[in-house]
């Protein structure tokens, strides 16, 4: 544990100061025998395919992380399923690999294929919101984007879904491989919303998945998607939104002074949200440090005079004396002030933008930091905070912890396999 967080911190040092140009995209000659015969396919049965020669061509595959600009033999645009599962079986026929994109903001650019020569199926016309007055359960397109998704379940009856922070990412791949955000804690990982799924296997057969119907593939989905099918609708199981949220965030940037003192901190820290009896569900928080910057931001569900007075206090306990932000907020100004801008993103046309590295690593409950591990890992961030030209960021998100409803749920019923997580370390 000791160097396995500190070699990522280094790898994403190393590849933002060295390879952090952009790639820039070349015009293919020609058709290669494979895309003409997958482009034929296509066509026949009139699915909406862009190509290379196409105008908007590098505006539908730049991707979010710059690094890492795949080229696709062509790209879809369907518009019913049917058409998600002509791409599919075209795809098959020409020997082509087939991406699904749903808000494309991989950071490693699977959303592109991972490689050159995919078919990228862009969901972005399946973009349909709507809850059942009697359920509430949503049925939302698997192009959907958070924000977009977060803005619709409130105005349809002030409901709402754990789920990240970042308002441009899309559901595909979000609720598929877990979905953290400051709500999960309290309501679990957006991936245990899902009650039901439409979905485009590979053989193009159009199924509807649900724990009584093809129960196998309603485990492997959530938590695998990409090498199983791909989802058209999601049906989601949505919770009445709170009417406020606790927000805090306190800087304590004076805690690394030495890797010592920060050390210490940090493991008052993680035995309080694994012992101490005011921890609950409700409290949910994370940490960002860039090695000369320290803050920790949060929500709790909760009385705000017995969260300053009492849960605050006891959770800093150790760190230097520092004066906190705390306010209270409604559920959507709770999410915009997360997200540092407003919700709503277009359907299409998403210009987000970055390059970079990332790297994540995911620690235990069973198995806490130990005090060594974490002067090893802060001494690092000192270091590199002193030294560094370059921007980067080290994030730190609370899973686990007493009452964790990340954790209560048992690994077996999906093939998601981070339940018993304590702290999720993002490099980046």
């Amino acid at each position: 544990m000791n160097s396995s967080l500190a070699i990522i911190l280094a790898f994403a040092f190393l590849f933002n100061s060295t390879f952090g140009k952009p790639v820039q995209y070349s015009s293919l000659p020609q058709l290669s025998s494979r895309q003409q015969s997958l482009f034929d396919c296509l066509s026949a049965y009139n699915v909406p395919t862009e190509l290379v020669s196409s105008p908007d061509w590098n505006s539908y595959i730049s991707p979010y992380n710059l690094r890492l600009a795949y080229v696709p033999a062509a790209l879809t645009l369907p518009t019913t399923p049917q058409q998600v599962s002509d791409s599919v079986t075209c795809a098959a026929a020409a020997g082509v690999k087939v991406q699904a994109k749903s808000g494309g903001h991989s950071y490693a650019s699977f959303s592109s294929g991972g490689q050159d020569g995919s078919l990228i199926v862009d969901l972005q016309e399946f973009n349909s919101i709507s809850v059942d007055s009697s359920t509430f359960v949503a049925s939302v397109g698997g192009g959907v984007r958070l924000g977009n998704m977060a803005l619709a379940l409130y105005a349809q009856g002030q409901r709402a879904l754990p789920h990240g922070t970042c308002p441009g990412v899309g559901v595909g791949g979000h609720f598929t491989h877990g979905g953290y955000g400051h709500d999960s804690r309290l309501w679990g990982l957006a991936l245990d919303t899902i009650v039901a799924m439409d979905v485009v296997l590979a053989n193009g057969t159009f199924v509807h998945v649900s724990s009584s119907n093809y129960p196998e593939l309603f485990f492997a989905l959530r938590g695998a998607a990409e090498s199983i099918g791909i989802v058209t609708t999601f049906y989601l199981q949505t919770l009445a939104a709170p009417s406020s949220v606790i927000n805090f965030s306190v800087d304590l940037s004076a805690v690394l002074s030495s890797a010592s003192t920060v050390a210490n901190a940090f493991l008052n820290l993680q035995n309080f949200v694994l012992t101490s009896p005011l921890v609950n569900r409700n409290i949910s928080f994370g940490i960002y440090t860039n090695g000369n910057t320290f803050s920790l931001a949060g929500w709790y569900f909760g009385d705000q005079t017995y969260f300053t007075n009492t849960v605050l206090p006891a959770m800093l306990n150790g760190f230097p004396t520092a004066t906190p932000t705390i306010r209270s907020l409604g559920w959507l100004d709770s999410l915009v002030n997360e997200a540092g801008g407003q919700l709503q993103e277009p359907l299409s046309g998403y210009s987000a933008h970055d390059t970079f590295y990332a790297k994540s690593i995911v620690t235990h409950n069973a198995q806490p930091l130990t005090l060594a591990a974490l002067k090893s890992f802060w001494g690092y961030v000192i270091n590199q905070g002193r030294s560094s030209v370059s921007p980067w960021f080290s994030i730190i998100n609370l899973y686990g912890g007493i009452d964790s409803q990340i954790n209560v749920q048992p690994i077996a019923p999906s093939s998601y396999a981070d339940r018993d997580a304590l702290w999720v370390f993002q490099a980046r």
